[in-house]
């Protein structure tokens, strides 16, 4: 007896099903990665150029991505430059916890008329100390070297939810957070990311630079690590940096 041939409903349903499984892993590379080409998408999910775009093109229109040209370091080669592909807001939002993102702008607001900017940034860093606390006893058998400390902790933040990395590069090494909790309130109260940089900083253990974040509109949040740093101490200064997009 031969199988069963799946016609009509069943099939669609069935395609729409894998259409829909392979734009969550989309979704998720661009969540973990930041900013993606497509051959760079298409390569890690097996995918051919024109399937890549097909998923692409349909993201673009329910305004899930949004496309630019990429950032080259140094000198740009022949040709146009390659689009990337980052998440839009509103995606980022359905693959993370913002709950109560209005509550909680609307009383960092009220903190701000009341007490001013220390204000707020007394509440940011009370706010990050349990998280400062949390990665500190992930990160116990991390040793002293800054780059591996930045393993663990990259480890840790992915824990929280952060879908964070760390890279080694030439001038020391690159923390990468793919994701962040706070990103709308952190747009408007910025003070929130200093005291989540300065956690980092303490973390690590040396002097690091915010050189991007998402609350500001960047695909990912990227933090220095410089080589062959000092021992940092609670409070030594925290730089951010911003760079072109």
């Amino acid at each position: 007896m031969s199988a069963p041939v799946v016609t009509g409903s069943a099939g669609s349903a069935g395609s729409a099903a894998a259409e829909a499984s392979t734009r969550d892993r989309v979704t998720q590379l661009l969540l973990e990665r930041g900013a993606t080409t497509a051959a760079q998408l298409g390569q890690a999910l097996g995918l051919s150029p024109a399937a890549i775009r097909r998923h692409l093109d349909a993201m673009l229109a329910d305004g899930d991505v949004f496309a630019r040209e990429q950032t080259v370091q140094g000198g740009r080669g022949r040709g146009r430059p390659a689009k990337v592909f980052l998440l839009t807001e509103a995606a980022r939002v359905r693959c993370g916890t913002h709950h109560y993102d209005n509550m909680a702008t609307a009383a960092l607001r009220w903190i701000a008329r009341s007490g001013g900017s220390e204000a707020v940034g007394a509440f940011a860093t009370e706010q990050v100390s349990a998280l400062e606390s949390r990665c500190r006893a992930a990160m116990e058998d991390a040793g002293d070297n800054p780059l591996a400390r930045a393993e663990a902790l990259a480890g840790a933040l992915t824990a929280e939810g952060y879908a964070a990395n760390a890279t080694t590069i030439a001038s020391g090494g690159q923390l990468c957070q793919h994701h962040c909790p706070v990103a709308h309130v952190a747009a408007e109260f910025p003070q929130l990311c200093e005291a989540e940089t300065a956690v980092i900083s303490r973390l690590v253990g040396t002097h690091v630079q915010r050189l991007a974040t998402i609350a500001h509109g960047d695909g990912v949040c990227t933090t220095h690590i410089p080589t062959q740093p000092t021992r940092a101490q609670s409070g030594n200064p925290v730089t951010t940096v911003r760079t072109p997009k």
